[in-house]
């Protein structure tokens, strides 16, 4: 018999999320029927987004996210022992998994980890993950980046604005970034080659962008929402096109009564912009496209990436808080 661990969701969050949000369940795992994987957690990705599904789902329920788990008893004749899976069983340190069960929606997708070129696995949940899939088809199918064009990214040290900045380099984009902290800024500079970054804390963010793009802003990638958003979006060109991955800024604020931002609708008429959220699971049937690019631009240097790795089941939660705190440069990740 094995025994795992898990956090398990017993109250929805007020707020900031509290680690009595959460119970950590101790329980034996019962013997693998035909079918059926025994998945060893590795790594676990946190990401904000997981703030967003809490109050859709009732409680208790099991924390998911993104996870790299190696199979470690199978009874699946394709899915041997040794495997790593990419799953979204989430805070855990082991599960079964029925690989006979027809998915029912993203959340229980499961495939097997790409090739890393020798890598860290941990990658299979940040840039050779959803992390990059979202920056890959998020930015490159609705966004469309023409060389000479002129890109913002926000929340742009984050897991996945960091690489849609550099894949922005990579189309031949003039690339402004945004982010909280003034290493961070440094970081997206001197690192990974944005042409201009700001710490939007300490600068007037309407006034920094007439002066960095002068012309104008061709593509917007959105990772916070609110205010901010509604000022780069205004000065949007003519025929701008603007991809939503997310709205960190509001993640923690009351549903019900959010904060209220600029109306934008007279930019988006007058400019003829297009506005479109996403999810990666539109693309599935891609996805080994986006690996190979994403791989081999790693592998030639044009791609760089960087985690934030925290250490141990019982930090879990830490790690996650820490993202709301703005602590936290690349991709957070927790080792096993």
């Amino acid at each position: 018999m094995v025994r795992a661990r898990k956090y398990v969701v017993i109250k929805h969050f007020e707020g900031v999320p509290h680690r009595d949000d959460f119970k950590i369940v101790e329980y034996e795992l019962p013997s693998l029927e035909d079918g059926e994987i025994l998945v060893k957690t590795e790594w676990v990705s946190v990401d904000p987004y997981l703030r967003i599904y809490n109050k859709m789902l009732p409680v208790p329920f099991d924390q998911f996210s993104p996870q790299i788990g190696l199979i470690e008893e199978s009874k699946h004749s394709q899915y041997p022992v040794g495997t790593r899976l990419v799953t979204h069983k989430g805070w855990c340190d082991h599960s079964i998994i029925d690989m006979n069960a027809p998915a029912t929606n993203h959340i229980e997708a499961i495939y097997k980890i790409p090739d890393m070129n020798g890598m860290s696995p941990s990658l299979g949940v940040g840039a050779m993950g959803y992390s990059g899939l979202s920056a890959y088809f998020g930015f490159l199918e609705i966004c469309k980046p023409k060389a000479g064009e002129t890109v913002v990214v926000t929340a742009a040290a984050g897991g996945v604005g960091s690489l849609v900045g550099q894949i922005g380099k990579i189309k031949g984009c003039r690339v402004i970034g945004f982010a909280g902290s003034d290493d961070k800024v440094n970081w997206l500079e001197k690192d990974l080659g944005f042409d201009k970054a700001f710490n939007y804390k300490t600068v007037d963010v309407k006034k920094v962008l007439k002066e960095a793009a002068p012309n104008g802003i061709d593509c917007y990638f959105d990772n916070v929402g609110g205010e901010m958003s509604s000022i780069i979006i205004s000065q949007m060109n003519d025929f701008g096109r603007v991809s939503v991955c997310g709205s960190i800024s509001v993640y923690n604020e009351d549903h019900v009564n959010l904060p209220k931002a600029s109306v934008l609708q007279l930019d988006i008429v007058k400019k003829q912009l297009k506005i479109e959220g996403f999810l990666c699971n539109r693309w599935e049937k891609r996805y080994s496209e986006a690996f190979t690019d994403l791989g081999q631009w790693i592998k030639s240097g044009k791609l760089k990436y960087r985690e934030h790795v925290t250490e141990g089941f019982d930090n879990i939660f830490d790690a996650f808080i820490e993202l709301f705190h703005g602590q936290n440069i690349g991709k957070a990740v927790v080792k096993l």
